[in-house]
C-alpha cells in the first residue's frame, strides 16, 4: 500500500457503494482516488461479478483490482433483514450512496430514496441504470453495449460496408461513471453552500439519475442538430471522422501504423510539404476542410504512399519536425515503456494478489486528473472480498460478532 496522498480534496466524504460491474464502481473509484472513504458492499460468497471478468488466474481479476482501488470491501446480504438494516445504519454515517441496480430494486428491498433520506436527510443518492429512473423504458434491463447502440454511438463505429462494432473497452459504463461522480460533487457543493442556513437540500436535488444511454448520447456532438437542421444522417467512416480530413491511421514500412491529424488549414499545408506533395498543399480545391473531406480518398492515398516508404519512427520524426500532430498506435507494452507516462506517474507499480499468488511490481493506470504535478499515488488496489467487514461493522457501527455474522452471511448459509 502506498502512503496516503497529501492532496485529498474529498477526504471528509464517506461513500457507500452498492454498485456491481463497472458503472457505479467507476464513480466510486473516482471519488476514492481523491480521498473519499468508499465502502463497497458486496454480496456473500461471490462478491462483485467483476472479480471474475477477464480472470486469467486465481480468483480475482486485474480488472476488479483496478476499478475498485482505494476502497474498502464489506460483505452484506441485502436479501436479509439484518443486511438491509446494516445498510440503513451505514447510510446514517455516509454522505453519498452509489447504486446501479435495475430501477425498482432498492424500493423492493425497502431502501428507496425516501427511506434513505429519512435515515440521512443530507444523503446524496446517485443511481445509474440503462434508461434512467423514469420514462417508458426505465424498467428495462440493459448493459452498456445496449446503451451505446441506443445512443447512436454504435452506429458510427466501424467501416461503412460492415456491421457496426464496439470499441475495446466498456466506454458506456465508464462515461456514465464519470457523470455520476460529477453529479455527486455538484450535489455536495450545493449541499455545502446551504450549510450556513443549516438546511438540507430537497430530495430531488440529492438524487442523481444517470442513464447509460444518455451518458453516451451526450458524447454525440452535433448528431441531432445536424439531422434537424440539414436532414443529415451520419454514417460509419472507418478510421476517419466525418467532415474532417486528412485525419486517419496510415501503415508504415515496418508494419506499424501511425495516426496523423493534419486537418487544420495551416497544418495541412505543412503536412503536404512534409510528405513531398507541395502540389496538394497549394491546390486551390483543397484549402478548406470541407474541400479536403470531399477529396479524402485522394489525400489518404497520397499519405499512405508516403508512409509506406518509411519506418514509423522515421515518419513521426518528419511530422514532428514539421509541426504536424501525429503519434504511434500503442500497445500495453509501449505504454509501459513510454517516458511521458512515466514522467507523470501514470503507470504505478504495485504488488497484487490473484487470490492464489502475489505478483510483484505490476503496472496499474494512475489517477486522473493530475493534481500537484504528477498522478496521485494509488493507496491500495481493489480489496479482497469482505476484507473490511469486521472493521466497518465493528468499529463504525459497533456491531458484535453475532451481528456481523447475521448481516454478512447469506440467508442460505444461515439456514
Amino acid at each position: 500500500m502506498n502512503e496516503q496522498a497529501t492532496i485529498a480534496p474529498l477526504s471528509s466524504i464517506r461513500v457507500l457503494e452498492l454498485g456491481n460491474y463497472i458503472a457505479a464502481p467507476t464513480a466510486g473509484r473516482l471519488l476514492a482516488d481523491f480521498g473519499a472513504e468508499v465502502i463497497k458492499v458486496e454480496r456473500p460468497a461471490t462478491g462483485d461479478e467483476l472479480r471474475n471478468w477477464r480472470l486469467k488466474k486465481g480468483s480475482v481479476s486485474m480488472l476488479y483490482r483496478t476499478i475498485n482501488r482505494n476502497k474498502k470491501s464489506v460483505v452484506l446480504d441485502l436479501r436479509s433483514d439484518a443486511g438491509r438494516a446494516a445498510v440503513l445504519e451505514l447510510v446514517r454515517e455516509c454522505d453519498v450512496l452509489l447504486e446501479n441496480f435495475r430501477p425498482g430494486t432498492l424500493e423492493k428491498w425497502g431502501l428507496g430514496p425516501e427511506v434513505l433520506s429519512e435515515a440521512n436527510p443530507d444523503l446524496v443518492i446517485t443511481r445509474i441504470s440503462a434508461f434512467g429512473q423514469t420514462g417508458p423504458l426505465s424498467q428495462r434491463p440493459g448493459f452498456a453495449a445496449v446503451a451505446e447502440a441506443f445512443s447512436g454511438f454504435r452506429n458510427l463505429v466501424g467501416d461503412p460496408d460492415r456491421a457496426p462494432v464496439r470499441v475495446g473497452v466498456s466506454i458506456g459504463d465508464s462515461i456514465a461513471g464519470l457523470y455520476a461522480a460529477f453529479g455527486v460533487v455538484m450535489a455536495l457543493f450545493e449541499r455545502d453552500k446551504n450549510r450556513p442556513e443549516t438546511k438540507s437540500l430537497p430530495l430531488d436535488h440529492r438524487v442523481i439519475d444517470v442513464a447509460l444511454h444518455e451518458a453516451m448520447f451526450s458524447m454525440m456532438e452535433s448528431l441531432i442538430p445536424d439531422h434537424g437542421a440539414y436532414g443529415e444522417t451520419r454514417s460509419r467512416t472507418g478510421g476517419r471522422m466525418e467532415g474532417i480530413a486528412p485525419s486517419n491511421a496510415y501503415r508504415c514500412a515496418d508494419g506499424a501504423s501511425i495516426v496523423v491529424a493534419g486537418n487544420g488549414d495551416g497544418i495541412y499545408k505543412r503536412y503536404m510539404q512534409a510528405i513531398g506533395r507541395p502540389d496538394l498543399a497549394d491546390d486551390p480545391t483543397l484549402q478548406s476542410n470541407q474541400q479536403r473531406w470531399e477529396q479524402r480518398e485522394l489525400l489518404d492515398a497520397a499519405i499512405g504512399q508516403w508512409s509506406a516508404t518509411l519506418d514509423s519512427a522515421q515518419a513521426l520524426d518528419i511530422l514532428d519536425t514539421a509541426g504536424v500532430p501525429a503519434g504511434p498506435i500503442y500497445t500495453a507494452a509501449d505504454i509501459e515503456n513510454e517516458p511521458q507516462y512515466q514522467a507523470r506517474n501514470m503507470i504505478q507499480h504495485l504488488d497484487v494478489s490473484t487470490g492464489e499468488e502475489t505478483l510483484k511490481n505490476v503496472g496499474f493506470p494512475g489517477i486522473v486528473p493530475v493534481m500537484g504535478g504528477t498522478s496521485l499515488p494509488i493507496r491500495n488496489l481493489g480489496p479482497d472480498l469482505g476484507e473490511h467487514t469486521d472493521w466497518v461493522l465493528g468499529e463504525l457501527l459497533g456491531y458484535d460478532q453475532d451481528q456481523i455474522h447475521d448481516a454478512s452471511a447469506s440467508e442460505k448459509s444461515q439456514a
